[in-house]
């Protein structure tokens, strides 16, 4: 008898398995063939599945994007990891970095000439070296110089233009970047130069692990970017339940059974699903065109840049069609399709809590054991910490979704029959199909919830992060280093910043080193210096604490890491050696004698404007030549007139005629690392195109309803209802859900914000700007979309929508 029910079985499975096919083609077949009303809901369902798989498409090429513009970058570097210092021969290249930047436009660039007559290495982009004043730029920084707007720039590139570097050289289409050819002579202004025999880097060693709050970041702000597109495909997936349950009631009536009608049921959602995977596909292809070319706070990628992950788009390719089907027929179970109709309108079954409180205790349960101790060691169990915060993150912001439906249905299931007449249709409305509406607006709960908790831990982290740099850009807002090889040249260019437009101060300072003479030894490496800081009174003024400076007067200040207070052979009326070697150390065989004046003071050291406390001899001008130091460092400390608009650009423009490979640096008083300025700018660009697809998405949400309900309106119109009432009561009934689900993302947002903050030990912070800022935003997209439906609302109230077939 066994042998028997084998074969039996396995028929049952095949039969079940064709069942199964046949009936999910014959509710693909009615999605196209059910006349215009079908169409619609399918073009419905295609769209919004359509946004979403956009989206996810674009989140899935993101490694890709960012793997393809770092290969770039790594072929195109002149940093060697090695210990080796290459040595000029024939066939080496002399660089220097000489990047700038343009009001807020950054702007790379390095100045070359070659060592010999050899085959120098090429950087990739261009086909040969640029000679002596020839230049080669990207398209973006071309367009620039051309335009109007680059008339400023033009000044500080005394270059012709040869070429234009090509996409194997950028990171992407909108880099600012050059390469400029300079003579060997013109590299005797340059100080930070180098030889390199080859293009790429060679990284060597493992890369340093991210900050652990960093990595938080990334975890969370990928989950609260792409769950909402999630939630809403499978919102989408159920877009025309009530019109497609009354067609599937007339499926029961020839024959049909329960599970046949669930079956067609979630064939029309599949192909409704498939047809939105097309419209997807469509949409990001024309997305990435587009995105081509854009520049978001200084990132940008090419075409051939954005491409899925192929695992990662097979994956969106199955689970969006499964999706589709399973959450109709998990849609279905609760509705009973009978053959002479659909029992929607009676008293629905009460929502349970017990599992919907369940999915954010869970979330809790996983997030708890990780307070304080997240990122800690590292290796394969930093790797399950991050994946435990990842799923307890969804479990928590899939729970707040959850618990919105019970909470709608809760609240106003308690609205009585009182108020406005727009009220009463709103809440009414709500009570016969509370959930549609919770569903309306779970993407943008679950985006708020997550923005919260994510603004709570960038406030923390970027209080942690931002370092106090002590420079005050009160005193001076620009700071130069001039390479000068004498006081002569030194003099000069302080004369030029002075003239400079847009200048309306300097503070020039002329610096180098001095040693002892009474050592015996003749050890260049023991003979202890001190540094020597010539400049005029109201400079000195800003350097050390002086009551009165006159031309002419020495003040002296001790320093403490080499001797004790008092100790330092740099004294009133002490003899000091001014001669150096050539590698810098100081030469006792050739002494070059200068006796400090017994006038001189001893003072105590101020904090400049970069923040540094200097110390040694600070002589004016009156009282020491600058002519005499033997490798005088020279530093411009620039205060710009407000009243005009480009100063720092004029600026700019005299310290590359100084040195072709100097720029000025802006000082701040904080600063914060590349990393968390990099992530800042990557989440924001994300949280941009979610919101974006959260307001798509909610119109086309918002749009589908009123579809529904279009002979309903019309049969009201009929019977004298104004549209000023119906509008209102459209108004209500987003409003009521959108205020209940913004008070359940505001209190699982804080939830979680606490949770992250207590996961890397950062102290409470509730930023509640963002928190405003978040919950206004979240209004003004309901609000919004509110808005858009309003004319398509008053063209389905027109008597003809009474008409039917």
């Amino acid at each position: 008898m066994s042998g028997q029910d084998a074969p039996a079985k396995e028929s049952r499975s095949r039969v079940s398995i064709a069942r199964w096919a046949a009936d999910l083609a014959m509710g693909g077949r009615f999605a196209v063939t059910g006349g215009r009303e079908s169409w619609a809901r399918t073009i419905m369902t295609a769209v919004g599945v359509g946004l979403g798989v956009a989206l996810l498409l674009l989140a899935s090429a993101v490694p890709t994007m960012y793997q393809q513009r770092n290969e770039r970058g790594d072929a195109r570097s002149a940093l060697s990891f090695g210990n080796a210092k290459v040595k000029p021969g024939p066939d080496t290249l002399q660089l220097a970095n000489a990047g700038t930047d343009y009001r807020d436009q950054d702007i790379t660039g390095m100045v070359m000439a070659p060592d010999g007559k050899g085959t120098p290495p090429v950087p990739p982009g261009i086909d040969r070296i640029p000679a002596a004043g020839e230049m080669w730029v990207s398209p973006a920084l071309k367009k620039l110089l051309d335009s109007d707007e680059g008339k400023l720039l033009r000044d500080r590139f005394p270059y012709r233009t040869i070429g234009v570097i090509g996409d194997s050289g950028l990171t992407g289409p909108t880099e600012f970047t050059y390469y400029a050819g300079i003579s060997q002579k013109a590299f005797d202004n340059v100080r930070s130069q180098y030889h390199i025999d080859h293009w790429g880097s060679e990284k060597k060693g493992e890369d340093k692990p991210l900050d652990p709050a960093l990595l938080l970041l990334i975890i969370v702000g990928c989950v609260v970017l792409l769950l909402p597109v999630l939630i809403f495909i499978a919102t989408a997936a159920r877009f025309g339940g009530e019109r497609r349950d009354r067609r599937l009631a007339a499926l029961r009536l020839v024959g049909a059974d329960i599970h046949m009608t669930r079956r067609i049921a979630a064939g029309e959602s599949l192909f409704g699903s498939l047809l939105g995977l097309a419209v997807g596909t469509g949409l990001f292809l024309l997305g990435r065109e587009l995105a081509s070319g854009v520049d978001i706070w200084g990132i940008s990628f090419f075409a051939s840049d954005i491409v899925p992950s192929a695992p990662l788009a097979l994956v969106i390719a199955a689970a969006v069609p499964a999706s589709a089907v399973m959450v109709t027929l998990i849609a279905l179970r609760g509705i009973a399709i009978e053959p002479l109709g659909v029992v929607r309108n009676a008293k629905p079954k009460r929502r349970r809590l017990w599992w919907r409180l369940l999915l954010p205790l869970l979330g809790m349960a996983l997030l708890l054991p990780l307070a304080g101790g997240f990122g800690a060691g590292g290796g394969s169990g930093s790797n399950t910490k991050a994946y435990q915060a990842a799923a307890g993150a969804v479990l928590l912001l899939i729970g707040i979704t959850a618990l919105l439906p019970w909470v709608v249905e809760a609240v106003v299931e308690r609205f009585g029959g009182r108020g406005s007449v727009p009220w009463q249709l709103a809440t009414r409305r709500l009570q016969l199909s509370s959930g549609t509406a919770s569903r309306a607006v779970s993407g943008i709960t679950v985006a708020v919830a997550g923005a919260l908790a994510l603004q709570m831990l960038f406030a923390s982290v970027e209080a942690q992060d931002r370092e106090d740099t002590g420079q005050d850009p009160h005193r001076a807002q620009l700071i130069a280093n001039v390479p000068v090889s004498n006081g002569a040249q030194a003099h000069d260019a302080f004369a030029r910043y002075r003239a400079t437009k847009g200048v309306k101060d300097l503070l020039g300072v002329t610096e180098d080193y001095i040693s002892d003479v009474r050592h015996s030894k003749d050890d260049p490496t023991s003979v202890p210096e001190e540094a020597i800081t010539v400049a005029d009174c109201p400079t000195l003024r800003e350097l050390v604490r002086i009551t009165s400076c006159k031309n002419g007067e020495v003040f002296l200040v001790d320093s403490p890491s080499y001797y004790g207070e008092g100790e330092g052979f740099a004294k009133p009326g002490a003899k000091v050696n001014l001669a150096y070697r050539d590698d810098g150390t100081p030469d006792l065989r050739k002494k070059k004698l200068w006796t400090i004046p017994d006038s001189a003071t001893k003072v105590k050291p101020r904090k400049d404007p970069v923040g540094s406390e200097r110390t040694g001899i600070f002589a004016t001008p009156g009282a020491f030549d600058i002519a005499d130091l033997p490798d005088p460092g020279a530093s411009a400390m620039i205060r710009l007139d407000p009243k005009v608009p480009d100063g720092v650009e004029y600026v700019r423009n005299t310290s590359v005629a100084l040195s072709p490979a100097m720029d000025v640096m802006r000082l701040s008083s904080t600063a914060q690392s590349d990393e968390f300025t990099v992530i800042r700018k990557a989440l924001f660009i994300g949280a941009t195109a979610t919101l974006l697809l959260i307001g798509a998405s909610m119109i086309v949400t918002t749009l589908e309803q009123l579809r529904e309900r279009k002979r309903l309106l019309s049969v009201l119109v009929a019977f004298g209802t104004r549209r000023t009432t119906l509008s209102w009561s459209v108004l209500w009934q987003t409003a009521v859900p959108v205020v209940l689900g913004l008070a359940l993302s505001i209190a699982g947002g804080l939830a979680l914000g606490v949770m992250l903050l207590k996961m890397v030990g950062q102290p409470l912070a509730v930023d509640w700007t963002g928190l405003a800022t978040m919950t206004g935003i979240g209004g003004g997209v309901i609000l919004l979309v509110t808005l858009v439906s309003l004319p398509p609302l008053w063209r389905m109230m027109r008597p003809g929508g009474l008409r039917t077939e």
